[in-house]
């Protein structure tokens, strides 16, 4: 989940400038990557979300 969050392109101003992160734009493919990115990281991240609801329901009723 770090992982594809790290990924993300910055939005601008942030850390990711600093680091010469947001000095070049390449051409128009980065939109789908970046947008199959985003729909990636939001499916990781509720799977993630489940598996915690699951995992606490599961060690309640114990």
């Amino acid at each position: 989940m770090i992982l594809l969050v790290l990924l993300h392109k910055g939005k601008g101003g942030g850390l990711s400038d600093m680091f010469g992160g947001g000095a070049s734009s390449t051409g128009g493919g980065s939109a789908v990557a970046e947008r199959n990115l985003d729909r990636i990281t939001v499916i990781v991240g509720l799977a993630w979300f489940a598996c915690i609801v699951v995992l606490g329901l599961l060690l309640k009723s114990n």
